[in-house]
């Protein structure tokens, strides 16, 4: 598998598949002959917050199918036995209308209309970035329906955040915040009820060792208390020697 993953996919910038808190998880089907791409694909779904499920040929993808019951296929295109067009079709016999995203080695005119033709509903050349998957996974499944929309909605207490529009609001009120204050509180969003530390906010955040720095995150906390809790119940929390909690207000608080 050398050179099928591009050098840039080491951190991914954001999250693109990681539904709402109470909203069940988008389920993948990954197919591919090479185990250790499978797995790296699965892992950075599983990161993403996604279910998944891997398979090595047609066959094994139809009884694993069958108990995932997959929002969508991630499908090579090269396979033994039944090529991933072939596959589409079986799987597509047991899951109608599933989405279905072929990855292949061989990215000539030919093979995209091949395998659009067979009804892929997009299709991505080896080597490729794990952020271009992801982003091309979310973007199919929005367009095919099968991304609930509310897990683009974060909700705790009064607060809401859309990720498509990037608006937060407070009370109904607009919160205007930079790109990294949005990054941030949507972290917590997404662990809502969970503390979080320093360390695990600058990786998911910043996404690059701050040599020490955790200094960053109090001082970026302290610009969203400021725009987020600033007259009202607070919401974020600190937890003294450990890190940071968003909660709704409780008794006692």
């Amino acid at each position: 598998m050398t050179g099928t993953i591009r050098s840039d996919d080491a951190d991914l910038p954001q999250s693109y598949l990681r539904a709402a808190d109470g909203v069940p998880p988008v389920r993948v089907l990954v197919v591919d002959d090479e185990p250790d791409l499978a797995d790296l694909v699965s892992t950075a779904l599983r990161f993403d917050g996604c279910r998944t499920a891997t398979a090595g040929d047609a066959d094994e993808a139809m009884r694993v199918a069958r108990d995932l019951r997959p929002d969508i296929a991630v499908l090579d295109m090269m396979l033994p036995g039944d090529d991933g067009v072939t596959l589409l079709g079986r799987l597509r016999a047991e899951h109608p209308d599933l989405p279905a995203v072929f990855l292949t080695a061989r990215g000539d005119t030919r093979d995209r209309i091949a395998g659009l033709r067979a009804g892929a509903d997009d299709y991505i050349a080896k080597p490729f970035s794990l952020e271009e998957l992801l982003a091309r996974l979310q973007a199919v499944l929005r367009r095919t329906g099968r991304l609930d929309e509310r897990g683009a909605v974060l909700t705790v207490a009064d607060l809401t955040l859309d990720e498509l529009t990037r608006e937060v609001r407070r009370a109904g009120e607009l919160v205007d915040l930079t790109p990294t204050e949005f990054d941030l509180l949507r972290f917590l969003m997404q662990n809502a009820r969970t503390v979080v530390s320093k360390s695990q906010i600058l990786d998911r955040v910043w996404h690059y060792d701050f040599a020490g720095r955790s200094n960053i995150v109090e001082q970026y906390v302290g610009y969203l208390r400021k725009k987020v809790d600033s007259d009202r119940e607070p919401l974020i929390h600190t937890v003294r020697g450990v890190g940071y909690v968003l909660r709704a207000p409780r008794a006692g608080d």
